[in-house]
């Protein structure tokens, strides 16, 4: 078995948490939240901001002043979908040597964490999942709601409207029934950005994301080169949760995402490891 993270050996000071968002701060907020109760508490957010106008960096500092927690903000122009672009310069401004991947509309439990930090091991990457929200729900879930847990509760979700359905069961189910679950599942892991970890050492070394892809498994990509680098995935899915706000994807495009299939069987089939167009042209 390879070599657990355990911060109290010196292997690292914090781990970075990187929240990507754009102009949509009542859902970022609702996130940053769920991150100032987390029970694992030796961490950093740092704020993957696709170029999202003052009302984001407003709320930023406002969370950042009382909460006292530490939140970096990476900003760049809004010039389209560029998402992998800002993905790179938020690993380089991040300073944990491990980093945790998730969405500003994925709010995460209490313990999410706590188990990205305890199953972290070297020659893997994390594979989590989410549970997705009828809007309804998002816009019902308040803050007041997620201090106090009830927003991560299956039970709570389903009265406010919530599917009964085995994704949101998932939120019930306790330690080793949950482990159990992820031992046995089929499911591949795979890269999710909206709830996956890695080394950051492992990251510059296949040179971040593709800057290529647009909207539609461009996280996937990412992970597809960590396994031709050697760098395996390993499931979650049962144990991190966060549970997703429902939004327009105004940014789909179909065109692109053919292009990013093509991108990805490449990548398949030629075993590459590095992206083409990295977080190397933004170093030095």
């Amino acid at each position: 078995m390879g070599q657990r993270l355990d911060l109290r050996t010196g292997l690292s000071s914090v781990i970075s948490v990187i929240i990507t968002t754009y102009n949509h701060p009542e859902w970022l907020e609702k996130v940053l939240w769920g991150f100032s109760v987390q029970d694992y508490t030796n961490f950093e957010l740092v704020i993957a901001d696709d170029g999202s106008e003052e009302e984001t960096a407003t709320l930023i500092d406002r969370f950042r002043a009382e909460t006292g927690l530490r939140v970096t903000h990476v900003w760049h122009e809004d010039r389209g979908f560029r998402k992998c672009e800002i993905l790179n310069k938020a690993i380089i401004a991040s300073e944990g040597d491990y980093l945790v991947f998730t969405d500003g509309d994925c709010i995460p439990r209490r313990d999410f964490l706590r188990v990205h930090h305890s199953e972290a091991e070297h020659g893997h990457f994390l594979s989590g999942g989410y549970i997705k929200l009828p809007l309804s729900v998002s816009k019902a879930i308040t803050v007041a709601d997620i201090l106090e847990g009830r927003a991560l509760e299956s039970a709570w979700l389903i009265s406010q409207g919530a599917p009964r359905n085995r994704r949101v069961a998932r939120l019930s189910h306790g330690p080793r029934l949950a482990r159990l679950l992820d031992l046995l599942t089929p499911t591949s892991p795979t890269w999710n950005g909206h709830n996956a970890s890695a080394w950051r050492d492992d990251l510059i070394a296949v040179n971040g994301y593709d800057e290529r892809l647009g909207y539609g498994g461009l996280d996937r990509e990412l992970g597809e080169r960590l396994e031709n680098a050697g760098i395996r995935g390993k499931q979650i899915r049962h144990r991190a949760h966060v549970v997703h706000l429902d939004h327009s994807r105004g940014y789909r495009d179909e065109a692109i995402l053919r292009e990013n299939i093509r991108i990805r069987r490449e990548t398949r089939r030629s075993g590459r490891t590095r992206a083409v167009v990295g977080l190397d042209r933004h170093l030095g």
